[in-house]
């Protein structure tokens, strides 16, 4: 599980995150949603580590990583998987190599061992054959599967996704979050997604939380969101002409 508590986040005078407090489960697909500018992926950051919190705490399963010294947090972070927007793959390295990364920089397993681990990886997200390809070789759904294989190759815990969807068309989307849904189950990690996609909250949004001027404003699942009186979050969902078609298919 990872928490907040009363996480709080300014740059100068002005408030990002206002008293934010969350629990995040294990082994559900956690999403967050909420418009542009609210937030999401500085509260990502805050969690990550790589923003300072003016207030409040992080824990990840009961661990205050918010004051954890240096060595204590290098462990959390050894425990946690990565997928970024952009997917930060490295250009000049294979697909084998990318994957094998974070292999080489926190275990002292065999070329052998890190192979192995590699394929394993590689084949759970059907990416068969793909060792020896650069990243410029492939679609972009192949990256962002690249990077999630990159993600788990440390078996982690906790599993954190920024717009993993983001340039993906609609039918690699479904597959990318089905990946996601499938991966959080079978390895039991406390997956956090932030997303645009309404899509992706109703496939596989077993938690979501609406983030609206840098506060918590709802929490709820992919089936209550539709029945919700709060107007911030239906202005938000109903933008979507996803969510406009699944709302007029019950008229």
């Amino acid at each position: 599980m990872i928490e907040t508590k009363n996480l709080s986040k300014s740059f100068g005078e002005r408030d990002i995150l206002k008293d934010i407090s969350l629990s995040f489960e294990r082994g559900k697909t956690n999403l967050i949603i909420g418009p542009s500018g609210c937030g999401k992926s500085v509260f990502l950051k805050c969690i990550l580590g790589i923003e300072d919190l003016t207030a409040g705490e992080v824990l990840f399963d009961g661990r205050n990583f918010s004051e954890a010294n240096k060595d204590a947090k290098k462990e959390v972070l050894r425990e946690l998987g990565m997928v970024f927007q952009g997917n930060a793959l490295f250009d000049s390295l294979t697909v084998e190599d990318n994957v094998m990364f974070p292999l080489l920089m926190n275990t002292t397993q065999s070329k052998e061992e890190m192979l192995d681990r590699v394929n394993f990886c590689l084949n759970r997200v059907n990416l068969v054959n793909t060792n020896k390809l650069f990243p410029s070789e492939i679609s972009g759904g192949m990256k962002k599967r690249v990077a999630i294989a990159r993600a788990i190759a440390l078996n982690p815990k906790y599993l954190l996704c920024d717009e993993p969807n983001s340039g993906l068309d609609p039918q690699t989307s479904i597959v990318i979050d089905q990946m996601i849904k499938e991966i959080t189950e079978e390895y039991n990690t406390t997956t956090i997604v932030v997303t645009h996609d309404m899509n992706s909250v109703m496939e596989i949004g077993e938690t979501v939380s609406f983030f609206w001027l840098g506060k918590l404003w709802w929490k709820g699942n992919k089936d209550s969101i539709t029945e919700s009186d709060n107007k911030e979050l239906n202005d938000f969902v109903y933008a979507s002409k996803f969510m406009r078609r699944f709302k007029e298919s019950f008229k």
